[in-house]
């Protein structure tokens, strides 16, 4: 408000000053003020410069738009009972896929962990006989497919997320605690997740 008021007073001002200069009264002006006279332009000019200013001030001043580069973390929900995992960015969900899950005694653990391993085309140490025998990647035999994604170990074994080339297998409960997919769904999933990766496990 006390600007707009010196604004207003201003403009009166430089109106007096341009009447006075286009209608001067010579009868009252001495000598010495008529050999030194104040330019018309010159007064207009600091005018316009003052008048500038001031309305410089009444404008509110442009705050930035500073974008929200954050995103929202993916994570995953495994509902054994629904034998489906669940892939959600935030709270939205971005896609779902059927598992099969560890059958009774080899149950597959539930509570909060997050993915410490992931294999593309890994190979399989069979942790059931003395030999330990390998079955290489890329192999029609291997029962962990085409991907792996590990969240829980013991230090010694871990169980995960992983292809199967026993499709049928995929909706029962018939694994050693792990959790198949088909191998396409894997593949998926494998391009959503990293180490890190948030996964809840519940009944």
């Amino acid at each position: 408000m006390t600007t707009i008021v010196a604004l207003i007073s201003l403009q009166s001002y430089a109106t007096a000053q341009v009447t006075n200069s286009s209608q001067p009264n010579f009868s009252q002006v001495s000598p010495q003020v008529q050999s030194n006279p104040v330019p018309l332009r010159s007064s207009l000019s600091n005018y316009s410069e003052r008048k500038r200013r001031l309305l410089l001030k009444l404008q509110h001043p442009i705050q930035p738009i500073i974008p929200n580069t954050s995103k929202q973390e993916i994570h995953l929900l495994l509902k054994l009972n629904e034998r489906k995992v669940y892939v959600y960015r935030g709270d939205s969900l971005q896609a779902s896929y059927p598992v099969a899950i560890g059958r009774p005694g080899w149950e597959t653990p539930t509570g909060k962990f997050k993915i410490i391993h992931m294999v593309q085309n890994p190979a399989w140490e069979n942790p059931f006989n003395d030999k330990r025998e390998i079955i290489p990647p890329r192999n029609s035999d291997n029962p962990l497919g085409e991907r792996w994604i590990g969240f829980w170990t013991d230090g010694k074994d871990e169980i995960g997320f992983h292809g199967t080339p026993s499709v049928k297998s995929v909706g029962q409960a018939v694994s050693h605690g792990c959790v198949r997919m088909y191998n396409h769904d894997v593949r998926k999933l494998y391009e959503l997740v990293k180490i890190g990766t948030p996964v809840l496990v519940t009944r």
